[in-house]
């Protein structure tokens, strides 16, 4: 019996150009709300539910990029939108709002719900320029985030600056792209051996 892997496909989306749609504006709402404006903080998001908590609409109002409709979800919602994320906590309602979702071509994660999952929010690490997505494939949100807490503490902030002069570098190389990529990785070569030492 072949051994189960992750076939996922890792992407970085350009968020924000991008219009996104929120469904749901509970806790897990609130959760979806912050993981977006925190990794894409100028995305357009659209927000759709029959109750907004708190929190969500405090959000809302310091990002101005951010609207909040007060009613239940309707195809019509879906309009010039990109990406969705249903946040609600009944199975039936997000069922049926997923496959309103997919019919009408649009990529959705539903909360909680993997099989009706077109794509994972998972654990991100950053620093600075760097960006560390965690996947485990749907199966344990809890490992993907302590794997983000051990990245982030094993990661110094100045990696950035590694980061900015490795661009310089790469930038002032001469020659063919088979010949600045063997510059490169040996230059790079010596980050791993010293971590092994």
């Amino acid at each position: 019996m072949e051994k189960e892997t992750n076939r996922l496909f890792p992407v970085f989306l350009k968020l924000e150009k991008l219009q996104l749609l929120i469904i749901g504006a509970g806790a897990v709402g609130l959760e979806k709300l912050n993981a977006v404006i925190t990794n894409s903080p100028g995305c357009q998001v659209k927000i759709v539910a029959t109750w907004f908590s708190e929190e969500v609409k405090r959000v809302a109002e310091i990002n101005k990029n951010i609207t909040c409709i007060e009613k239940s979800f309707e195809a019509s919602d879906l309009m010039e939108i990109d990406v969705v994320i249903v946040a609600v906590n009944e199975r039936d309602t997000s069922e049926k709002i997923a496959s309103v979702v997919k019919e009408n071509g649009k990529l959705v994660n539903v909360a909680d719900k993997p099989d009706l999952c077109d794509f994972y929010l998972g654990g991100v690490v950053t620093k600075g320029n760097l960006k560390i997505a965690i996947s485990t494939n749907g199966k344990s949100p809890t490992i993907a985030k302590r794997l983000k807490e051990l990245l982030n503490e094993a990661l110094p902030d100045s990696v950035d600056d590694l980061l900015d002069n490795m661009q310089q570098i790469r930038n002032s190389l001469k020659g063919n792209l088979s010949e600045k990529i063997s510059k490169l990785n040996e230059i790079t070569k010596s980050l791993i051996s010293k971590e092994k030492e």
